[in-house]
C-alpha cells in the first residue's frame, strides 16, 4: 500500500519496521516520574523481556513458550526514539520508499530467559526457568538473518542489553514490586487455529 502511494503520488515514505521493545526509562523520564512509559509485562503485550524481568522480581518462574528456540530483533525504547528521529531528520527523498529494520540486538527466547536468570539470581532473587506449551502458532526455531544497518548508517548509537543494563531495570522493577500482578503473566489466550475457531 505504501509503494502505490509513493509511485502514484510521489510520495516520500519511511517505513519502521519495528522489532520488539523493552525498557522502562527515556531522558525525559529520567528528570520526571510523569513521563514514563507504560511498562507492558503481560502475555498479550508485553514482550518477553518484560514479561521475564517482571517474572523473576515477582517470584514466577520465568515461562519460555515451547523449546524456547524463536528468533527475534529487539531493541531497547531508548533506541525507538532515536530511531523516529533519525528517520524524522533525514526523510527519504521524494518518490522513495524507504524501509529500515529497527532493531539492534537478535535473541533466542531460551538465550533471555538465561540472561534474565543470571543476571536475578547476581541480585539475590530466585530465578527459575520453566517450559510450556506454547500458545502462539509459530516454528519453534527458523531462519532469522535481517538485515538492520539502514539505521546505524545514519547515526544510531544502541543501548545494547548489558547485565548491568539488565540488573538496573530489574532493580528499578523490584522498588515497584508491589505493582506486579502476577495473574497478567502467565497465557491466557491460546493462538491455535483450533481454539481461534471456538
Amino acid at each position: 500500500m505504501l509503494w502505490f502511494y509513493v509511485r502514484t503520488y510521489g510520495l516520500a515514505v519511511t517505513d519502521l519496521m519495528q522489532g520488539p521493545v523493552y525498557g522502562m526509562s527515556s531522558d525525559e523520564s529520567d528528570r520526571d516520574d510523569r513521563l514514563r512509559p507504560h511498562f507492558h509485562y503481560d502475555d498479550i503485550f508485553g514482550t518477553v523481556i518484560n514479561r521475564f524481568m517482571a517474572q523473576a522480581v515477582a517470584g514466577v518462574p520465568l515461562t519460555v513458550y515451547g523449546k524456547g528456540g524463536q528468533v527475534r530483533g529487539y531493541l531497547n525504547l531508548r533506541d525507538t526514539l532515536q530511531c523516529v528521529e533519525l528517520a524524522a531528520l533525514n526523510p527519504a527523498a521524494k518518490g522513495r520508499l524507504r524501509v529500515f529494520n529497527q532493531f539492534t540486538e537478535i535473541f533466542s527466547v531460551t538465550d533471555l530467559a538465561d540472561r534474565v536468570r543470571q543476571v536475578g539470581n547476581n541480585l539475590g532473587l530466585k530465578v527459575s526457568v520453566k517450559s510450556v506449551p506454547n500458545p502462539r502458532q509459530e516454528a519453534e526455531g527458523h531462519y532469522y538473518r535481517p538485515a538492520h544497518t539502514g539505521l546505524l548508517d545514519l547515526g544510531l548509537k544502541p543501548h545494547n542489553l548489558t547485565d548491568d543494563r539488565l540488573a538496573r531495570m530489574l532493580e528499578f522493577l523490584i522498588r515497584h514490586r508491589d505493582a506486579i500482578d502476577p495473574g497478567k503473566i502467565l497465557p491466557r489466550v491460546s493462538w491455535s487455529s483450533s481454539s481461534m475457531r471456538q
